[in-house]
């Protein structure tokens, strides 16, 4: 068994076989995360977790008889690097791209994988133009939207009855479309508020200490923490939040925070608010007997938990290989039009409806760290 997690590695998910015989009977996979810098860690965890996915499909018979071998690419948080990778992978013949940690990376990644011919399955990236723009016509979008994120923190504003608010904003089209999405949810709620600071950041920023003296100093009710750096940039500012004695709540933006960013950032954590749509030991996915083994598969291969990140990432694997199975072709616009749209039983994430549009239909669960751990609102 081989298993190569890393920049332009071929990750096996089936043991080799000699020869030509053996290529014949293997689909190529395309994946491309960040696998360096600030997201590298979360980006190494997802492709461990497409890892053990692609190696219970196989376990199963593959996908129409052919065993799945993954093609992994570093797309190092940079949209320019994201496209070359996805021009390897095009040049390599795969039938499906599953990617997309940052948004502005997925943007880039689009188009050219579309002109492809290639189906493209977005796991992470969360800003509305990725369904909503011309990049790719057959969208399809495991996780939550930026628009559904901003719903669920708006509503838990409103039942805080904050009114003095603060933004500290990851200055990109994530985290931008996150902050509008939020106000846009409270102004529709008719719910009477103020923001009171709003400090912007690149992505890369570890050192907060700036824009929390000025979000201090504005003593906010509730600070909005958006930032996608789970690796490095959101536990620092959870950290240094902490420090600073910042007043009220730090609240995170949806799926911001998982138990890797609550690890590195350690006490500082507890206290902080979050929301997300996936937790592998909280109903209704502990009792689902798919999600157990895909738990189990994640920790005998590769010692590790699940969280969100890797679910979903694993999940679209997961769907696509389904889909394909079901239309019998891994012809780009029958399987994308089998799950735009459509209905499948028996995932992981239990049985999950896609809107028209590609985007999965999620449920949203608010959390407390507490004790350094997510506790989830029943």
């Amino acid at each position: 068994m081989k298993r190569m997690i890393g920049t332009g590695l071929l990750v096996a998910a089936a043991a080799f076989a000699a020869g030509a015989a053996w290529a014949q009977d293997t689909v190529k996979v395309g994946v491309i995360f960040p696998l360096s810098g600030g997201a590298g860690p979360q980006g190494q965890h997802i492709a461990e977790s497409l890892d053990a996915m692609a190696t219970m499909i196989n376990d199963k018979g593959g996908v129409m008889g052919r065993k799945i071998e993954l093609h992994v690419r570093d797309d190092e948080s940079t949209p320019a690097v994201g496209v070359s990778r996805a021009n390897e992978l095009i040049g390599e013949g795969v039938e499906v791209i599953i990617e997309g940690w940052n948004s502005p990376v997925t943007l880039a990644m689009q188009p050219v994988i579309a002109r492809a011919g290639i189906l493209d399955i977005t796991a992470i990236s969360k800003a509305d133009p990725i369904l909503s723009g011309e990049g790719n016509p057959l969208a399809i979008r495991f996780n939550s939207s930026n628009a559904l994120d901003g719903a669920v923190i708006a509503k838990y504003i409103v039942d805080q009855g904050a009114t003095r608010i603060a933004f500290l904003t990851e200055n990109d089209a994530y985290g931008n479309g996150a902050q509008a999405s939020i106000e846009a949810a409270l102004n529709a709620s008719g719910h009477a508020y103020e923001i009171v600071a709003v400090e912007k950041f690149p992505f890369d920023q570890a050192d907060f200490r700036v824009p929390l003296s000025t979000v201090k100093a504005a003593d906010p009710e509730i600070t909005i923490a958006i930032n996608a750096n789970e690796g490095l940039g959101m536990p620092a500012l959870i950290r240094q939040a902490s420090r600073s004695r910042l007043p009220g709540t730090l609240v995170s933006a949806v799926g911001t925070v998982a138990p890797s960013v609550i690890e590195v950032a350690g006490e500082a954590a507890n206290g902080v608010v979050g929301a997300d749509i996936y937790f592998p030991q909280v109903e209704p996915f502990a009792s689902n007997p798919v999600n157990q083994a895909y738990v189990a598969k994640m920790q005998e291969m590769h010692d590790r938990t699940p969280d969100k990140f890797m679910a979903l990432a694993a999940a679209a694997l997961q769907v696509w290989a389904m889909a394909v199975e079901e239309v019998q072709s891994f012809e780009k616009e029958a399987v994308a039009n089998r799950i735009r749209g459509g209905s499948f039983t028996g995932t992981l994430l239990g049985d999950v409806t896609f809107q028209p549009n590609g985007q999965l239909d999620s449920n949203h669960y608010l959390f407390t760290v507490v004790d350094q751990k997510m506790v989830v609102e029943q």
